[in-house]
């Protein structure tokens, strides 16, 4: 696929999705939304692909925000459609049966942040740097920020780091729980692609539902969170690929998932 703003390619059953506005230190505008919604369709519909990885074209920035030039005109009515709009995007990532995991290279700040966290989780280079910098311009996050960085590193911090914009380093996200890996930057794509690699070889469905009960127990709450653990556990016991892996269990051989 060819898009105005994201370079796509398909490997080994990732897919790799790289925002292509490095002029913007690609920062999000309304083509990059639409870009990134058609992608993360193509992610979940294309039966060639596993798992997404999502990064930004260059060294200096994953995305370094907002495209804050697309600001001034808005209304109130306006404002809060461009957040829903953004907001839908992100969710489709972040309920996407299949993994999308964050490649950070750089800033991820204000929407960029926003975007990583809605990934299922997050790798970053050294030089990374997060941080939620709305307050600056008089704002708040607006694509789900407030309720990620929350559930990702508890009220105190995410208050804190929301109300003073302050910007934390990759060593300060791993401390806290934001990412989950920091390594160098020529490093950063080849160990995402090993992990995910890793992933790709278990059985899709069963991915699939820890996604969704994981997703479910951040915010649902722990008893509905358990009601939705035993329905999901008990449809994997109907599924061809849990008779493959307890009888290669059992075999002691590879087993071989069909995602049926």
């Amino acid at each position: 696929m060819t898009f105005d703003s994201l370079l796509f390619t398909i490997e080994n059953n990732i897919a790799l999705i790289t925002i292509n506005r490095p002029d913007k230190l690609n920062a999000l505008n309304k083509q990059v939304f639409y870009d990134l919604d058609k992608a993360a369709d193509e992610v979940i519909e294309n039966a060639a692909i596993k798992s997404a990885i999502i990064t930004g074209s260059g060294s200096k920035a994953f995305v370094a925000g907002a495209d804050i030039t697309e600001f001034a005109p808005l209304s109130i009515v306006e404002a809060k459609q461009l957040s829903e709009r953004g907001q839908q995007v992100f969710l489709k990532i972040e309920n996407s049966p299949k993994p999308f995991v964050a490649a950070v290279n750089g800033f991820a700040l204000g929407g960029g942040c926003e975007l990583a966290m809605s990934c299922h989780f997050r790798l970053c280079s050294e030089n990374a740097k997060f941080g939620q910098p709305e307050v600056n311009l008089g704002l708040i996050p607006g694509y789900g920020g407030t309720q990620r960085l929350t559930q990702l590193i508890g009220k105190g911090k995410s208050m804190e780091l929301q109300m003073t914009a302050q910007l934390i380093d990759a060593q300060e996200a791993l401390r806290l729980g934001l990412v989950n890996y920091v390594t160098t930057q020529d490093e950063l794509l080849t160990q995402t692609k090993e992990l995910l690699a890793t992933i790709n070889n278990k059985a899709p469905l069963s991915i699939a539902k820890i996604i969704e009960c994981v997703n479910y127990a951040a915010t649902s709450g722990n008893y509905n969170g358990f009601e939705n653990e035993v329905e999901a556990f008990g449809f994997c016991f109907g599924t061809q690929d849990m008779i493959e892996g307890t009888s290669a269990f059992l075999e002691k051989r590879k087993a071989e998932f069909k995602g049926k």
